[in-house]
């Protein structure tokens, strides 16, 4: 699992980005955790440049909006999900766990 930052310094309504192969985005919606690919698969823009409401992040660029728990996109102009990880907290430090990248043995 990669650490990410301190629990504290991750307050709800915001987000950081790991600059992992791709980058990945995590969140705290409200006290909940998660973590998806950081670029929008509409265009390439960080989702962690977004603006989170509830559990829906909206892309910087063209509004696109995707659900943080499952990736799924609800609205266009993005048509395809981003990947989930994994999010755990460890004595007080957020680590996220990258999913497997399609056609990757992991």
């Amino acid at each position: 699992m990669i650490p990410v930052c301190r629990l504290e310094d991750l307050p709800a309504g915001e987000s950081v980005r790991i600059d992992t192969s791709p980058p990945i985005a995590v969140f705290n919606a409200d006290g909940a955790l998660y973590a998806i690919d950081d670029t929008c698969s509409h265009q390439d823009a960080s989702l962690s440049e977004g603006w989170l409401e509830g559990c829906l992040v909206e892309c910087p660029l063209h509004a696109a909006s995707f659900d943080i728990r499952t990736g799924e996109p609800t609205c266009l102009p993005a048509r395809r999900p981003v990947r989930t990880h994994e999010v755990a907290v460890i004595d007080g430090v957020v680590h996220v766990r990258p999913a497997a990248q399609e056609g990757s043995a992991a």
